[in-house]
């Protein structure tokens, strides 16, 4: 397998391709900030999907941030690959000494190609397909233990090049307005400076990845009859999550904070910031929750907590120890339902989270 060592190389200018979704993109920052390390001078662009840069932009490792557009593919074909042929023109004007392909996907190989860098990265994937990656990649990247957290899996590029992480924290980067967007919004609700938090954020584009409605109501009701804290909720935009919420609000005989649709990615990072414990499911909002230091309560059904769950230490997830988990599978024979998860008790949930809250407000290091 053909294989290059950075360590003794000049590179001035790198690109790297996460062609994936939000939670992904907040993943790979450990990773961005090792290039940093190794390259303090180079010029470091990132290319991800659309909808995914928040993740990244601010981050003083990067010198920019590029997006893709998917939906450019449901572009008529003659407008669709005049759009294309610009953004690839756009990405080899910038003239990149080293692209990695921080995936599998033919898309990231194609722009790693398009790049027209004179040292290519790729992840190894056999089978069908790969054989055109092999020519185009000075470099292949195996992953030695698919069990690792995402983030570690993503340290194997650096590792792989002879560059090695100094330290794996996980940052997002939001800004004082987002702040004190929060803080009014807050307000307005009852929500003073001084008083506790506590952000549930229940729902995923993937229902089968989420906890009962009845369920989360009553950790909401406990919470808020607690007198110690107040909660605020919050959801994606699209009208199935707005829909869980509303679901969720009806079980609620309290009345907590619904910001559901009404906060963008920067402003939900400032709001868990502003919490004292982030309660959710496998979504990038937990991510995003750990990476401004907020202890996180996740709960864990059909997805593997070894690959995805929180970064860093303090968090907690509740998980059924069934061999039948993670299966990775939407729901339980295919019913958008998954046992592993509804079958979590309130009781435990509560216990944990009261638990995690007494133990006072210091922030977390990923």
């Amino acid at each position: 397998m053909k294989g290059i060592n950075l360590s003794n190389k000049r590179v001035e200018r790198i690109l790297l391709i996460r062609l994936r979704n939000i939670g992904d993109v907040l993943l790979m920052v450990p990773t961005v900030r090792v290039f940093r390390d190794a390259f303090p001078r180079a010029h470091i662009a990132a290319l991800v999907n659309a909808g995914t840069a928040e993740m990244l932009t601010g981050n003083p490792d990067l010198n920019e941030v590029l997006s893709f557009e998917p939906r450019w593919k449901t572009l008529p074909w003659g407008q669709r690959v005049a759009t294309e042929m610009e953004f690839l023109s756009e990405v080899r004007r910038r003239k990149f000494d080293l692209a990695i392909n921080m995936t599998e996907g033919d898309r990231g190989a194609f722009l790693c190609l398009a790049s027209g860098a004179r040292f290519k990265v790729g992840m190894y994937q056999p089978g069908p397909g790969f054989w055109w990656k092999k020519k185009i990649f000075h470099h292949l990247v195996r992953i030695p233990d698919w069990k690792g957290h995402m983030v570690e899996q993503m340290l194997e590029i650096p590792r792989s090049l002879g560059l090695g992480p100094k330290e794996k924290r996980l940052k997002i980067f939001y800004s004082p307005e987002d702040r004190d967007f929060i803080q009014r919004i807050l307000s307005k609700e009852g929500v003073g400076p001084e008083d506790r938090l506590v952000h549930i954020h229940p729902t995923s584009r993937w229902l089968f990845k989420c906890w009962r409605d009845e369920g989360m109501a009553k950790v909401i009701d406990a919470l808020e009859r607690s007198g110690k804290v107040r909660v605020a909720l919050t959801s994606g935009k699209e009208e199935k999550e707005l829909q869980k919420i509303e679901r969720i609000l009806e079980h609620c005989q309290t009345r907590p904070v619904n910001l559901a649709g009404k906060v963008n990615l920067k402003q939900l990072a400032a709001l868990s910031g502003r919490s004292q414990l982030f309660i959710g499911v496998d979504t990038a909002p937990m991510h995003i929750a750990a990476a401004v230091g907020t202890p996180v309560l996740a709960l864990f059904g059909p997805s593997g907590e070894f690959n995805w769950g929180p970064w860093g230490n303090g968090h907690v997830v509740i998980k059924k120890d069934w061999e039948c988990r993670p299966c990775g599978k939407d729901g339980c024979e295919g019913s958008k339902r998954s046992r592993c998860l509804e079958e979590i008790s309130v009781e435990e949930v509560l216990a944990r989270a009261f638990e995690m809250l007494a133990k006072g407000d210091t922030r977390l290091e990923s």
